[in-house]
């Protein structure tokens, strides 16, 4: 312990020592040490009611487990490097880990100094505990701190640094969304998304946290890349911005170099996600921004492969949303940063190259040789997928897997209207899949496609029709739905209306009709 760390808590021994006496609540004790320690140490409030039960981090932690085991969950991997940060305010608690401290503080978050209701929906006082503050004898703790805190739980505003409240809207959003209610993707909550953007681009270039710390976080951002492919994209984009937000608060400090380069890889990192579930979540704009930011980040760390991966993941943008030119033009730019270094993004960069160039091909006078083009690049694409470490190969994220390039290659082969191949490859890929529920919808809309161009209109209507179905609402997400739409397009224009298509556009008209915050009423 160092010198100041041994000064804090012999103060704060002092302090609980007066007020056992005294007969006071340890929650108007913690208060005390708060406000005493504060100023000369630094203490935050979720220390101060550490300090006020006189019990160490592995206490802490060691009753949050046993809670954990009592509710039937799976022991967390809560430790004391992660609760040392929560107490230096480097990290926030996320919804669970915050309830599990409040119960065994016996306090509300306000009085840990955290806005907004736990999770539970229900109060964690005590008798003669309200908010952190006294009532034995009849008073509530009115201390300019306090009474601050209160109006921020209570939905207000006060004015804070650093983009808190838009990480306060992003937390709101998602306590809400884990309760079951109804939340719009709305102006507010876009905001806040765009705001936290811009505060990395801000801070991007002026900027002590602690290497363990940094582990914590990579790890957190590696699972945040499992999710990805079976986690509600709403759901997943707030649990990325906070610990994207996390980032940027230490990269606000200037941080030795090491240090600084593994920061700004997360911020690539985590960039780059947000723009794929931008993707998702069919706004191609912020989609787009997040990848700038990502870029802007990578180019920090001199890391090619991960210079390579952002402008790959970038050019799906004008992929999907009717730009293949430029697909095919950010595509092949990726596979220049690239080089020579076997990587994701010398992977994936020609097979968007070969999707777009499919998308090409039936307005191109020259049509074999665009086929021939998108061949060659499924070759390279094949034959870079083979000198990936086992690790990317594994990734569905920062990586690309076996399954992911059976997928795109069957997409290609579709478009190229190659059908016998096409379903060879997707039934390959279909194989592989399994709880990753955009990829497989989207991989069953190909083999619908295959039946459409082969002349059979109602056997895709019915395919199609079974893979929205096979899907809850919630998956069912824009970039989904214009698949889908395509489709019915394709089906019309060829042969009107036929057998099983209104059933098809209703099925896909009651997603369009709900707003995102329907979509996730099960959570």
């Amino acid at each position: 312990m160092s010198g100041r760390q041994h000064k804090e808590t012999e103060t704060a021994r002092r302090v609980r020592a007066r007020g056992l006496a005294a007969g006071r609540s340890l929650a108007s004790i913690a208060e005390e040490i708060f406000e005493t320690c504060s100023p000369l140490f630094g203490t935050t409030r979720i220390k101060s009611h550490r300090l006020s039960n006189g019990i160490a981090l592995a206490d802490v932690i060691e009753q949050v487990r046993a809670l954990f085991e009592r509710d039937g969950k799976a022991i967390p991997g809560i430790g004391e490097t992660l609760l040392s940060a929560y107490e230096s305010g480097l990290k926030r608690p996320g919804p669970e880990y915050l309830h599990y401290l409040c119960c065994v503080y016996r306090v509300e978050p306000v009085a840990l100094g955290y806005d907004g209701p736990c999770i539970c929906g229900h109060g964690h006082r005590m008798p003669g505990v309200v908010r952190g503050g006294d009532l034995q004898d009849g008073r509530s703790d009115t201390s300019p701190v306090s009474r601050e805190l209160l109006i921020l739980s209570d939905g207000g505003d006060p004015s804070t640094g650093g983009g808190e409240e838009d990480e306060n809207v992003l937390r709101r959003t998602l306590l809400k969304l884990l309760a079951g209610t109804s939340v719009s993707l709305d102006g507010q909550v876009l905001g806040a998304v765009e705001n936290i953007r811009r505060r990395m681009d801000d801070t991007m270039v002026s900027a002590t946290v602690s290497p363990a710390m940094l582990d914590q976080w990579e790890e957190s951002t590696i699972g945040f890349g499992r999710q990805y492919m079976n986690t509600p994209p709403l759901r997943l984009l707030c649990d990325v911005l906070l610990e994207f937000a996390a980032v940027r608060k230490a990269m606000e400090r200037r941080q030795p170099v090491d240090l600084q380069e593994r920061l700004c890889r997360m911020a690539a990192q985590l960039s780059g996600l947000c723009g794929m579930i931008m993707i998702d979540l069919g706004d191609h704009r912020l989609a787009r921004s997040f990848f700038r930011t990502g870029r802007t980040a990578a180019d920090e760390t001199g890391d090619r492969a991960l210079r390579a991966w952002v402008v790959a993941r970038e050019a799906l943008v004008p992929l999907y949303y009717g730009d293949p030119r430029e697909a095919l033009t950010l595509a092949k730019k990726s596979r220049d940063m690239a080089g020579q270094t076997p990587c994701a993004a010398k992977t994936m960069a020609p097979v968007v190259e070969a999707r777009a160039l499919a998308m090409l091909a039936g307005s191109n006078g020259q049509k074999k040789d665009v086929v021939d083009q998108a061949k060659r690049a499924l070759s390279r694409a094949r034959t870079a997928f083979s000198q990936m470490v086992p690790s990317e190969q594994e990734d569905t994220a920062f990586g690309y897997t076996e399954r992911q390039l059976y997928f795109y290659q069957g997409d290609v082969l579709v478009r190229l209207g190659e059908t016998l191949e096409a379903d060879v490859v997707l039934e390959q890929a279909l194989g592989q899949y399994e709880g990753e529920p955009l990829d497989q919808t989207l991989i069953r809309l190909d083999l619908a496609q295959c039946r459409l161009i082969e002349g059979d209109p109602e056997e895709a209507v019915q395919l199609a029709t079974r893979a929205l179905e096979m899907i809850e609402k919630i998956h069912r997400t824009e970039l989904v739905i214009a698949r889908v739409n395509e489709l019915i397009n394709g089906v019309t224009t060829k042969h009107g209306d036929v057998k099983g298509l209104d059933r098809l556009r209703d099925v896909a008209l009651d997603r369009a009709q709900l707003d995102l915050g329907d979509l996730v009423g099960g959570l």
